[in-house]
């Protein structure tokens, strides 16, 4: 029987309570498969910061680099500035273990309303690949004059070519995995962003000579936006770099119904090291400890490391039990205009297993 070793980070807020509705389906799932998991928790969180001034130990990569999966729920406090938890703990993370890739889907389904017109299940069917390493998010820049009224603030975006043919390729290949339409959106903004988005254009232009069969267009980073809300049907695979993939993927959880259905994970696709997967709703403290957060995206994210894993038909079975308590619209948190309780949601899934 294999065994995978799972690293659980449960964090913040409702990312406690969605980790372990998440934790227990899987637990239930497996019980009846070739495989088992050995779970390992950890309590690096906003409450650790408070505790230790940071949000894990110096040695927390170290204690990571050994696990399958590392499986997180959510982070964030009112009292603490998201760059402390973000910099302090997720983004070491996908740094550390190269976790370039980061996959975001966004379906609409059945019995899920979306806030735009004429739009029915799945005619929203589509994933954004965000690069996860570097781009506007590769924290170098600085303060001068800090606190006087001369301050100068400096933030550098770097873009390497490595890290833009790597995970634009890895797009190509999901398209082709994928097979529906069979298409590749890259976005850009090289009309104002004269180096970095022009090698992103390039390198674009150059790896897409390899994929004669995947059709591809190109946008602008605000026609993008536009055009997830008005023609959302067209898209397939969109590849952006790690602003621009983090601001599409937001407007792809609304526009298919709820925060609370957005899954994601942070591949490392040589898996060379372990890959780390959570949901992309925040720690929502206006909700924490109320017992209504929505459980769907984390257990949707473990479909998406079960997948990774290579346990593809679990991973199936786990979505299709999620889009059969949706379908019935019977038991929905108040996010998708239900009033039923993360543990009604939880076992309706369960019972699906």
């Amino acid at each position: 029987m294999k065994e995978y070793k799972i690293a659980v980070i449960p964090g913040d807020g409702i990312g406690i309570e969605v980790v372990e509705s998440a934790i227990e389906v899987i637990t239930k799932q497996s019980k009846n498969k070739n495989y088992k998991f050995t779970l390992k928790y950890f309590d690096w969180s906003s409450e650790y910061y408070f505790k230790h001034n940071v949000m894990m130990p110096k040695d927390g990569i170290t204690k990571l680099k050994d696990f399958d999966a590392i499986f997180l729920g959510a982070v964030g406090h009112p009292d603490i500035q998201d760059h402390i938890t973000l910099n302090g703990l997720l983004l070491p993370i996908r740094r550390a273990f190269d976790q370039f890739a980061c996959v975001r889907p966004s379906i609409l389904y059945p019995g899920v309303d979306s806030p735009l017109k004429n739009i029915q299940p799945y005619d929203i069917d589509l994933v954004v690949v965000r690069e996860n390493t570097e781009g506007e998010y590769a924290n170098v820049g600085g303060f001068q004059y800090q606190d006087f009224p001369e301050e100068i603030a400096v933030q550098s975006a770097v873009f390497t070519r490595k890290g833009c043919e790597r995970v634009i390729r890895y797009a190509f290949e999901l398209a082709k995995t994928r097979n529906k339409k069979n298409h590749v959106t890259s976005i850009t903004k090289s009309n104002a962003q004269g180096y970095s988005m022009t090698l992103w254009d390039r390198v674009f232009n150059k790896v897409k000579d390899d994929y004669p069969a995947i059709e591809t267009n190109t946008l602008l980073i605000d026609a993008a936006c536009m055009d997830f809300l008005r023609r959302p049907k067209e898209f397939d695979v969109v590849v952006a770099s790690n602003l621009f993939g983090d601001i599409l993927t937001d407007i792809g959880a609304i526009i298919t119904g709820s925060m609370g259905l957005a899954s994601s994970g942070n591949i490392d696709p040589t898996n060379n090291s372990p890959s780390m997967f959570e949901p992309t709703h925040g720690s929502a403290p206006d909700i924490a400890g109320k017992k209504i957060a929505n459980p769907m995206a984390q257990i949707l994210t473990a479909a998406i490391m079960l997948d990774h894993l290579g346990e593809k038909d679990s991973a199936k079975e786990l979505e299709s039990s999620v889009k059969k308590v949706l379908e019935k619209g019977e038991t929905l948190t108040p996010d998708l205009g239900g009033n039923s309780k993360t543990n009604d949601v939880t076992n309706a899934i369960l019972s699906l297993l």
